[in-house]
């Protein structure tokens, strides 16, 4: 699904799904995009971290891919994630994915391991690169794992001068204040400033102007409500809320992970396994009771959807 208005909202990731030996499930992964498209999301994104994007092969990405934006059926846009250190992969993946019927790619820029990143003049270049291979718009994933400084005025360039760089999604410390200055350099060449890290600042980030966040996909449906109530003017309503709900938002950054939205959807019987792929352990008993507990205090349609 494409669309030349601009994406707003909440733009969940969606979790891969596994069995209990680590094999992909994808009856567990059609269930997600459903659960998804019922709680209203605005688009969904696939194939990025919280989807454990490092733990998955070529081959079973590219089944996922074509299996998840079949299942969403136009339904809503799909957000492909298509980092990777090669220029001239990265540019690959994405033209796949505009093939297979993205409507947008989200690329963090170039690295691999704590030393081996790309100057700012490689970052350019790769995504222009990536840019010159497809039509649809480019997210660049402004995130701490990549371990490299994105400045403002970088970003606001890149916004600028490669026409395809209408999103940026900003989840490093001081977020607000990063997306402030984007948007006053930037202006109507940024599309989409989002927010990301579980949503954890959303509040802050939506009155330094965000217009969508990219959390997991735990609770879409609320962070949606947050978003488009603050959006038509009701902040007051808007952060009710989202406070009811920071507890648990809390939680999982803090205290899960990316497990949290697998233990949650397992227990409301969307997906048949919460298991995550070696090396990363499941959580622990004493955490995931805790999860539990905080989630049922707010019934959130993650545990009822699949009952």
């Amino acid at each position: 699904m494409r669309t030349n208005t601009p994406l707003r909202g909440v733009f969940p990731i969606a979790p891969t799904t596994f069995d209990d030996q680590g094999n992909l499930d994808l009856d567990s992964q059609g269930r997600v995009v459903d659960y998804l498209v019922d709680a209203r999301v605005d688009g969904i994104c696939i194939l990025a971290n919280y989807s454990e994007q490092f733990a998955v092969g070529d081959d079973e990405r590219d089944r996922l891919m074509l299996a998840m934006i079949d299942r969403t059926a136009g339904r809503v846009p799909v957000i492909v994630t298509t980092s990777h250190f090669s220029s001239r992969l990265a540019a690959e993946r994405s033209r796949r994915a505009q093939d297979a019927g993205a409507a947008m790619v989200m690329l963090m820029p170039p690295y691999h391991g704590t030393t081996l990143r790309a100057d700012e003049g490689g970052v350019y270049d790769f995504f222009r690169i990536v840019a010159n291979a497809i039509d649809i718009p480019i997210m660049i994933q402004d995130a701490p794992m990549s371990g490299t400084t994105l400045t403002a005025p970088f970003l606001a360039r890149l916004a600028a001068e490669i026409p395809q760089v209408k999103y940026l999604k900003v989840e490093v410390p001081s977020a607000a204040n990063k997306l402030r200055e984007l948007i006053r350099l930037g202006g109507t060449t940024i599309d989409g400033p989002f927010d990301g890290e579980e949503s954890i600042t959303l509040i802050p980030d939506l009155d330094a102007g965000a217009t969508g966040t990219m959390p997991s996909a735990a609770i879409p449906d609320v962070l949606g409500t947050v978003v488009h109530l603050f959006l038509a003017g009701k902040r007051d309503e808007a952060i009710a809320l989202y406070e009811r709900h920071l507890p648990l938002i809390n939680y999982e950054n803090k205290q899960c992970g990316l497990r949290a939205t697998k233990v949650l959807m397992q227990e409301g019987g969307i997906i048949r396994s919460e298991a995550v792929r070696h090396p990363t352990p499941p959580l622990h008993p004493a955490t995931r009771a805790g999860l539990i507990e905080l989630a049922k205090r707010v019934d959130p349609l993650v545990l009822r959807w699949g009952k």
